[in-house]
């Protein structure tokens, strides 16, 4: 099928208005912590496409072994263990850092483990980064760091405010790279993901993504888990335009080091929408089943993406329910 803007798949590709930028990486050894996780297996695949060789440090906790591409050489373990970073980073030019606890729910109780995946871990990602001497460091951050009421839509300016472990564990990570790149130690930048959605993402898990949870539940014809009213607002962004984010910072590392950029479509859809949307794609009616908000769920969220547009060309290309109309019927050949 010929592919267009309304009707590209939310797995792989590249945002409409930008170039390929996969092609930085061509010949190079890349390292991606968390690849063998939903959007770590997509940035994978997209640099295995580019001709880059790619290294997988994941020690399997949220991974899973079948999300590894063919061709990646898999290191299984923590980004916690110092040495074990340290040795995964050499011979690398490039770094993708995505391996962390990645629910605000489960960092809410159990912060300690929170603390050892997600700041002792990015702690050992950016000393080893300095110390080969990489040409690109790219921190995995998250919208939570505008905090429960963020100002809409959210801009990099705004300021930072933590309403649970998750969160200011990942700002932590965007203050570390952030010296390091400002004291001349590494060429690195972070990227505040909004909420990412597509193929390879758990919808079993118990902090499961919305988008995940809705589709599984309308292919098994039950109710849709809601959490609150689901009159929030969240900026639902595929898998596809986030990779393309992470090759577009990590190949401009030196030119936007110490930088945080937004990553999201810059629209705003109520989870009751959604619902809806999901019925109609699926061709199945899907009755909202309410629960207690909770602990750490900001009310609403949208992504201001003027930044990462005006230096870096990033323009996503995806339409919002043809995506979930691609995930749909990847989902229903998966388990079908």
């Amino acid at each position: 099928m010929m592919e267009s803007k309304s009707s590209r798949p939310p797995s792989d590709g590249h945002p409409s208005g930008a170039a390929d930028p996969s092609s930085a990486y061509r010949g190079r050894r890349v390292l991606v912590t968390g690849g063998a996780g939903f959007i770590g297996s997509h940035l994978t695949r997209a640099l295995l496409a580019g001709g880059a060789a790619v290294r997988v440090l994941d020690d399997l906790s949220t991974g899973k072994q079948e999300n590894l591409a063919p061709g990646v050489e898999f290191v299984r373990g923590s980004v916690a263990d110092g040495a074990l970073a340290a040795e995964a980073v050499r011979g690398c030019s490039h770094v993708f850092h995505l391996a962390a606890m990645v629910s605000v729910p489960q960092s809410v109780s159990e912060p300690a483990g929170c603390f050892s995946s997600n700041v002792v871990g990015i702690e050992n990602m950016v000393r080893s980064a300095e110390a080969a001497g990489v040409l690109g460091f790219v921190h995995t951050s998250s919208a939570a760091v505008y905090g429960s009421t963020p100002s809409l839509p959210s801009s990099e300016s705004d300021q930072i405010s933590c309403f649970s472990p998750y969160a200011a564990s990942k700002a932590c990570g965007e203050f570390l790279v952030q010296a390091a790149a400002r004291a001349g130690r590494l060429r690195g930048a972070s990227v505040r993901l909004f909420n990412v959605f597509g193929p390879r993402q758990d919808p079993r898990s118990a902090y499961a993504a919305a988008i995940s949870a809705f589709v599984d539940a309308a292919l098994a014809r039950r109710p849709a888990k809601v959490f609150g009213t689901g009159a929030q607002t969240r900026d639902f962004v595929p898998v596809a335009e986030v990779v393309a984010a992470f090759l577009l910072v990590g190949a401009n590392a030196e030119r936007v080091a110490g930088e945080s950029f937004n990553v999201g479509l810059g629209r705003a859809t109520s989870i009751l929408e959604l619902v809806q949307m999901i019925a109609r794609a699926s061709q199945c009616s899907i009755e909202p089943e309410f629960h207690p908000r909770r602990a750490g769920d900001v009310e609403h969220s949208r992504a201001s993406i003027a930044k990462i547009r005006g230096q870096l060309g990033f323009v996503p290309g995806s339409d919002l329910y043809a995506a979930l109309e691609e995930l749909v019927r990847w989902e229903s050949q998966r388990t079908g």
